[in-house]
């Protein structure tokens, strides 16, 4: 070989052009390159500065080496982006004899996600020798054999690449053989010793020579193997094959003793110079050799070990046909064996990036995860078809690059209806039968303030007895969140009217447990309203309101009121006088009383406690009217005391009493006294008309106000609400009264005793003014009236 150290720089610098040919016509992607067994940390190359990548990003985007190996060769900085070595790289480990020795990384960011392709290229450095597979071969050669005749020598192995891999032979100085070097393409070159002119036994009975290879590195390093030929007589035939070519189709994954070809050779000799023998040739490999079985009496290959297409997809076997003379001699043929692929190989998943959480407010189309499928197989036995086959809101979307998806988003995604789904990936080959395997992630959906907190009820309704204790807990609003936020109550507080009671009430902001710091009178106010805001903890914030209409229940906590007789030094007491000659029946007076309670609470009952003479007076016990029973006679005494008790009709009763002092006189006397007492009423009844006519003014004033101020609320409700409180005043000489009221869709009505006959209600006053006669005696023309007001809330609160 004439200057091997040019041929050898000749092929690295053609390599390296059309690297950067390749470089350039594929910017995408990035190359570096780096020789084998250099430290560990050894930097390879700047990947964010080559990808323009902004390196502060780095390490917030988990800039990363996907690698699907337990120890990587490479690792990134993440700081930087600078790519280094893991460990030393043994070329021959890694890559074998393979004339490019690339490897392609994978490097991933995340948000957004991104994939850039890298490829290293370790370069090969000279650092094994070439060696024999024998230190010492001996042939043994007939003197007949002619000029020419060739003998097939087991090669010398270097682990380097090609480039420094075993690149000549040289022999050793002698005038009977010659070298010869037979490329075997990817098997290398096989030395081949050439007889140059015929040996002579009787001149020499052997020869010595040494064999040496050389490989490709500067200085070449060197291995050799001595060579001894004895000269052997006779048998001058070498066998002949039947075929110019052997070739066979083979199935991977047939059964062991499967046959595959038969070879057939002949020798043209006698005897043991013509019996045939078949072996593998030199050039075969130990794996071929596990692989197949040759019969070496027949000539057939069949399979001994299991074939996988994916391993290999073609066999060139040597087979050597020798025969049994004392000198063998030996022809050799390949034989060619392609094998078929079959589907044997499921698709295999492999999830590259993955964001296990994504909010629920992402956008159709964000991805979650990128995923990679591989199929050893090949054809359409490595035709890979991925599928999501849930419903569910995710979908399976190509990549740029072959094999690769990410799963996207599709349609809106909701955390209270599902916070989380566990999607099957299903990868399946387009192979006869088809295999798949499967994959299964979870995609947690997380939570986003998207929901306002909800009232369990719109407006809330509750019902107060007067005279609470105050500091205890009257009732509770109670509100729910979709989001399962915390929800912080508070209380509106304007400065409206009705809002003026809210500063008596508290509430609890974690319960919504509301606190009254008050005692409610029912006497004062009868209902309000008020508003509760109930705001989650997200950010923002979102909130919700509701209306509390609050109504307060009355409580038999008023005594009634004696209105006649008139109170003096706490005791009610009245003097009558009554004629003598009056019948039976005759109306001695009417003790008139109050209550300012409603309902049962307020219906008063009069009861005849003390009476000088039962058989003489007698009182109507709804009415206060004292009537006699019977006529005076001669022996009744003149004067007569009558107690009277006056009570409610509550759970517990409350009362008053009252005395009358009855004193009976002759007629004339009566009617002196009747005169007298008619001039003092009538100065008396001009005070009472005047203070009066003052009230009932004053009255109608806020009365026309108070009328025109309903209108205007009632014009802005509904008119849903304008009886939800209603009342109505009925008298019956005790001063009751009866309530009517709506919750919901049940009605309420307090109901007292039925009015008097002499009762009358004002026309336009709305059962809000009630006018009551007042009789003494049944000729008596002059009349009392007592206006009674009562304070009413006719709107919904």
């Amino acid at each position: 070989i004439e200057n091997p150290d040019k041929h050898i720089w000749m092929r690295r610098f053609t390599r390296c052009a059309l690297a950067v040919l390749l470089w350039s016509a594929a910017s995408a992607q990035l190359r570096y390159s780096i020789s084998e067994e250099v430290n560990e940390g050894a930097v390879v190359g700047n990947m964010a500065k080559d990808l323009g990548l902004d390196r502060s990003t780095l390490k917030t985007r988990k800039y990363r080496v996907v690698s699907g190996g337990a120890d990587p060769l490479f690792s990134v900085n993440e700081n930087d982006g600078v790519l280094y070595v893991s460990r030393k790289i043994d070329r021959e480990e890694v890559c074998a004899q393979s004339s490019v020795c690339l490897i392609d990384l994978k490097t991933v960011l995340e948000n957004p996600l991104e994939v850039h392709n890298v490829g290293v290229e370790v370069l090969d450095i000279n650092d094994h020798a070439p060696s024999f597979p024998e230190k010492e071969k001996t042939l043994e050669v007939s003197e007949t054999v002619p000029a020419g005749a060739r003998f097939q020598l087991k090669p010398a192995t270097d682990p380097d690449s090609s480039s420094f891999s075993v690149q000549q032979y040289k022999l050793s100085q002698n005038d009977h053989f010659r070298l010869d070097v037979k490329d075997k393409g990817k098997d290398g070159k096989i030395p081949v010793l050439v007889l140059q002119k015929p040996l002579d036994r009787e001149a020499a009975q052997s020869h010595s020579l040494v064999l040496t290879a050389l490989d490709g590195g500067k200085p070449p390093k060197s291995g050799q193997m001595a060579i001894v030929i004895n000269v052997l007589d006779v048998n001058d035939n070498i066998p002949m094959f039947s075929n110019d070519v052997y070739s066979a189709t083979l199935m991977e994954n047939v059964v062991v003793g499967t046959e595959v070809i038969q070879v057939n050779a002949t020798d043209l000799d006698e005897g043991q110079n013509a019996e045939v023998i078949y072996s593998f040739g030199h050039s075969v490999s130990s794996n071929v050799i596990n692989l197949f079985d040759l019969n070496e009496s027949t000539g057939q290959i069949t399979v001994k070990g299991p074939i996988d297409y994916e391993l290999n997809d073609k066999y060139d076997i040597e087979i050597q046909a020798s025969d049994k003379g004392l000198a063998p001699l030996t022809a050799e043929k390949n034989v060619l064996i392609k094998i078929v692929d079959v589907n044997d190989n499921a698709p295999e998943i492999e999830v590259t990036s993955f964001s296990s959480s994504i909010p629920e407010d992402s956008r159709p189309g964000t991805t979650v995860a990128l995923i990679s499928v591989n199929d050893l197989d090949s054809g359409l036995n490595g035709k890979v078809i991925c599928s999501i086959n849930q419903e569910v809101p995710f979908s399976l979307s190509p990549s740029l690059q072959d094999k690769m998806f990410s799963i996207v988003t599709k349609s809106p995604l909701d955390r209270e209806k599902q916070s989380h789904y566990d999607l099957t990936i299903t990868a399946k080959d387009a192979g006869q039968p088809p295999l798949s395997s499967e994959k299964t992630i979870r995609v947690v959906v997380s939570d986003v303030n998207d929901n306002s907190p909800e009232f369990i009820l719109s407006p809330y309704t509750f019902y107060i007895t007067e005279g609470n204790n105050p500091g205890a807990s009257v009732f509770s609003v109670k509100a729910s969140d979709g989001d399962n936020a915390v929800i912080s109550y508070h209380i509106v507080r304007d400065r409206d009217e009705h809002s003026k009671l809210t500063s008596f009430l508290n509430i609890n902001s974690e319960t919504g447990d509301i606190v009254a710091l008050k005692s409610f009178d029912f006497e004062t106010v009868k209902t309000f309203q008020f508003q509760v805001v109930a705001s989650d903890s997200g950010s923002p914030s979102l909130s919700s309101n509701v209306t509390v209409n609050v109504f307060i229940l009355d409580q038999n906590d008023n005594a009634p009121v004696i209105l006649y007789p008139v109170s003096s030094n706490g005791s009610a007491e009245g003097v009558e006088e009554v004629p003598r000659n009056v019948n039976a029946g005759h109306l001695v007076t009417k003790v008139r009383a109050y209550d300012a309670d409603i309902g049962y609470n307020g219906w008063l009952l009069f009861s005849l406690q003390e009476v000088t003479d039962h058989s003489l007076f007698g009182l109507d016990r709804y009415t206060g009217q004292i009537r006699t029973l019977r006529s005076f006679t001669e022996t009744d005494e003149a004067e007569h005391k009558l107690l009277i008790l006056v009570k409610d009709n509550g759970n517990v009763s409350l009362s008053a009493t009252a005395t009358v002092i009855v004193k009976v006189v002759e007629p004339k006397e009566a009617f002196a006294a009747s005169d007298v007492k008619s001039s003092a009423k009538d100065d008396e009844e001009t005070d009472v008309t005047f203070y009066l006519m003052i009230t009932l003014g004053s009255v109608s004033v806020l009365f026309l106000i108070s009328i025109i101020v309903l209108i205007a609320m009632q014009c802005s409700k509904s008119t849903e609400y304008t009886s939800k409180y209603l009342q109505e005043a009925n008298y019956d000489g005790t001063l009751c009264h009866s309530i009517q009221y709506r919750s919901g869709d049940k009605r309420y009505m307090l109901v007292g005793p039925r009015m008097s006959v002499g009762s009358t209600i004002v026309p336009g006053s709305h059962a809000n003014t009630l006018v009551l006669p007042d009789r003494r005696n049944t000729s008596d023309e002059v009349r009392s009236y007592l206006v009674v007001f009562y304070t009413k809330f006719d709107e919904k609160i």
